[in-house]
């Protein structure tokens, strides 16, 4: 293993040119600048991607019924989002089964990351400032990236507006007020400012503020059928009060760019947790404080490619249980982060390329719990890789090394964990036309456990392995687009079939007679799926665009960890056999109406697939209208959105119910 990596550091561009970098989805949303406004832009990044992704931008985002990142997510297909209700709710993402641990969240070209607990709140993310969001199942398509991005075994790729000035323009602003049920109260403001040809800044603040409380049905039948409950009540203690402030600072440079980014995010919000026997109200509380400060820069000298990251990030929570039957609570958290990437690309043909990166973190994590082990994690991660690109074939090779040590203070420090993980994707067009490709990758990933995981008191387990996840994907895509002024403007059918096999899953298991629990390496578990999702986009007449999404996903991920359990071979929890979602938009002359709908079958919301157990399926409708113009130089826009059409009831997540029909309307002026 130790001659394994001092090759692949070697290989390490350590004495290239003095660079700075950028991720690469800054390249990216650079070339796609001229594309961003079109509807039609679904998922097509270029021709015939290696590796599967979708994708939503511009207007898309626009018109969709949803206010931070995790909703927008909800019409990828594959996806399952845990909201917990309501505007503060937690909510985080899993992708084809495999876990929230194992789902990577870039943000402008670097991972976000929570050592504590491996959880990203993707509720914290607003759609204010986001000009796209990508899905990649594996890894993105390129071999010029961070060596922490070929380690998921998915990622979400954020990537915040990039300012674009017309000749003599040198600032832009916008403000939206957004206002609705809850009691909600949403302004948010961006100001842009061209400083020179070559470097601009843009500035972003958003509050959030909301009482949390809509009414619900509580409806619960006992073992035996007979009915238990049923009233209808109000949501209480779902309460938030959010500012998040974000600055951006953005250069060019004749073969390269390069960013910086400061945010904070600051947020108090209740707990209302599950309702279980009666009880509706709840005495928890949380403030959280995040910030982080990063920055970046790429470069390319002939045939010479190299970027670089570097990130400091601060976690702080505070929790406070205050409920009366319940022990008293009042703990503070405090997490640190230190990134460093470099990563360089050389290209040996026109056909083909070769690249190596090293990624160093740092994590630590104090408390003042009686006992804390205060633990530090120093994380070294490597890769290189390699890519084919002939007219009609692809092909990209990887591999990463991830070395970690964990140290805690005043306490014997337990063993490094030390990971390969190998990746090949290929890509084809089996016919001369270049609308058809057909693609198919195996990667193996893997995620380490978590603090919580290792180390938590009377629960952790500091032998645990990495969950390790081995995934096999075959896909067939039709990509065409219409010529100018056509009846068709785009069409789009994606499909692909997986298999995903996680060993050593990560489970809390009881132990003794004081039923207390512990953390072992005891899950094994199978998962086989078929994504499909469709994009259709016509010009019947005039000014007039029709658009046409459909996603649909199956999944039949079961636990094979060991025969002898009442659950073996049972779909693992809250994971549906069948869930999809379709959205249908018209635009005429700066009308816009979006109709969209999600449903997500019936699940399980325990190991046993008994009917104790079973969750019922649910859907939802949600209908917007808006309306653009401009008065003079400001640019205008209003729109009204209904959420849960048909109000029905139901529980993404047992006993957190969420609300029924919902109302918001927003308006935006820009200058």
């Amino acid at each position: 293993m130790l001659s394994i990596f001092r090759h692949i550091l070697w290989l390490l561009p350590v004495v290239s040119p003095p660079v700075v970098a950028q991720s690469l989805e800054a390249t990216d949303s650079v070339s796609l600048a001229h594309r961003l406004e079109n509807v039609e832009v679904t998922a097509r990044r270029r021709q015939a991607e290696v590796i599967p992704s979708q994708r939503l931008d511009g207007e898309q985002l626009r018109g969709l019924n949803s206010q931070s990142v995790a909703d927008a997510l909800r019409y990828f297909a594959g996806v399952q989002i845990k909201d917990y209700g309501g505007v503060g709710g937690i909510k985080t993402v899993n992708i084809r089964s495999m876990g929230t641990n194992h789902t990577g969240v870039v943000y402008d070209g670097v991972e976000l990351g929570n050592a504590q607990n491996g959880q990203v709140d993707l509720g914290q993310f607003s759609l204010d400032n986001i000009e796209s969001i990508s899905l990649y199942n594996g890894q993105k398509s390129e071999i010029l990236q961070p060596a922490r991005d070929f380690g998921t075994a998915g990622t979400i790729y954020m990537r915040t507006r990039m300012p674009k000035f017309a000749c003599g323009e040198t600032f832009h602003a916008r403000m939206t007020v957004r206002s609705g049920s809850f009691d909600l109260l949403n302004p948010s403001a961006l100001v842009e400012l061209k400083l020179s040809e070559r470097v601009s800044a843009s500035l972003s603040a958003e509050w959030v503020s909301s009482s949390g409380k809509y009414k619900f049905r509580y409806r619960r039948v006992n073992p035996a059928g007979e009915l238990a409950y049923d009233t209808t009540a109000v949501r209480q203690n779902g309460d938030i009060n959010a500012t998040r402030l974000e600055c951006n600072l953005n250069g060019a440079l004749p073969s390269g760019q390069w960013h910086a980014k400061v945010y904070n995010y600051n947020s108090e919000r209740g707990v209302p947790g599950a309702i279980v026997n009666n009880v509706w109200r709840r005495g928890e509380r949380i403030w959280d404080t995040n910030s982080f400060a990063q920055g970046g820069f790429n470069n390319t000298w002939g045939r010479f490619s190299a970027l670089a990251n570097v990130k400091y990030a601060f976690y702080r929570t505070h929790y406070v249980n205050n409920d009366d039957k319940q022990v008293k609570i009042d703990n503070l958290y405090r997490q640190r982060e230190t990134y460093l990437s470099v990563a360089g690309e050389y290209e040996i043909l026109p056909v083909w390329r070769i690249s190596s990166a090293y990624d160093f973190q740092w994590n630590a994590l104090d408390a003042d719990v009686y006992a804390f082990a205060r633990p530090d994690r120093f994380t070294h991660m490597a890769s290189v890789a390699t890519a084919l690109a002939f007219s009609r074939f692809k092909a990209q090779a990887s591999v990463m090394g991830s070395f970690v040590h964990d140290v805690l203070r005043g306490q014997k420090a337990p063993s490094d964990k030390q990971v390969l993980t190998p990746a090949v994707y290929l890509s084809c067009n089996p016919l001369r036309n270049a609308d058809w490709s057909v693609r198919a990758f195996v990667k193996r990933s893997f995620r380490m456990p978590t603090f919580n995981d290792l180390y938590y008191a009377d629960m952790g387990n500091s032998q645990l392995n990495p969950e390790r996840v081995t995934q096999y994907n075959v896909g067939l895509l039709y990509d065409h687009s219409g010529r100018c002024g056509a009846l068709l403007n785009a069409a789009r059918i994606s499909v692909d079939a997986y298999y995903n096999r996680v060993k050593d899953k990560i489970v809390a298991y009881p132990k003794g007679q004081q039923f207390r629990w512990t953390m072992l390496n005891l899950g094994l578990v199978d998962i086989r799926g078929v994504d499909v999702s469709a994009l259709l986009s016509l010009c019947p007449v005039g000014d007039l665009t029709l658009t046409g999404r459909v996603q649909y996903t199956f999944q039949r991920a079961i636990d094979v960890t060991d025969p002898a359990d009442n659950y073996y071979r049972d779909q693992i929890p809250y994971i549906p056999l069948h869930s999809g979602s379709a959205v249908v938009n018209a635009s005429w002359r700066g009308i816009n109406v979006n109709y969209s709908f999600i449903y997500v079958g019936e699940r399980y919301n325990q190991q046993e697939n008994i009917r104790y157990n079973y969750t019922q399926p649910w859907y939802t409708s949600d209908l917007s209208a808006g309306y653009d113009f401009s008065v003079g130089r400001v640019k205008m826009r209003c729109l009204l959105e209904v959420n849960n059409l048909l109000s029905q009831d139901y529980d993404v997540i047992l006993n957190y119910p969420m609300p029924k029909r919902n109302y918001r309307a927003t308006v935006t002026v820009e200058i």
